[in-house]
């Protein structure tokens, strides 16, 4: 569960307005101008101009588009997010996920792929040294010809 110190990188997020119940089902594309709560099922594109949050007993299953994620129940498909997103306890994450922070709490599982960069134009590590810089571990690095010697 989040405490008072992670609320802070969440930038004061705006009004909760639309909270999908427990028991509900939605399927399609939904955009919402602040931020969103899903104790239900959705099913489809979710876009939302703040925060998500997927209680305990909340599934979605497609592309998401937001800017922080706290996410409880269980996720299945494309994360994009521009700030943080919390894998909180017992939450489960399948798929690929795109954010500049990310924690994973002590029994949350992640089965995916996971890319962090910055959204503000800045390289990644990995676009930096591939412009010249020598070798940091796990970094791409240049592959040369093998030639055998006869």
């Amino acid at each position: 569960m989040l405490g008072k110190k992670d609320m802070a990188d969440f930038d004061r997020p705006g009004d909760l307005n639309t909270i999908i119940g427990k028991g509900t089902f939605f399927e399609g594309s939904i955009k919402v101008q602040s931020s969103l709560r899903v104790d239900g099922r959705v099913k489809g594109s979710v876009s939302t101009s703040d925060s998500l949050i997927v209680g305990k007993e909340g599934e979605i299953e497609g592309e998401v588009h937001v800017k922080n994620a706290v996410i409880g129940g269980k996720v299945r498909g494309k994360v994009h997010a521009t700030g943080k997103v919390v894998l909180e306890a017992n939450s489960r994450f399948n798929g690929e996920l795109k954010t500049a922070k990310l924690v994973i709490d002590e029994g949350a599982i992640f089965e995916g792929v996971c890319s962090m960069g910055q959204e503000d134009g800045k390289a990644s590590v990995g676009e930096r040294l591939a412009d010249g810089a020598k070798s940091l571990i796990g970094a791409p690095k240049e592959e040369t010809p093998v030639t055998q010697k006869k």
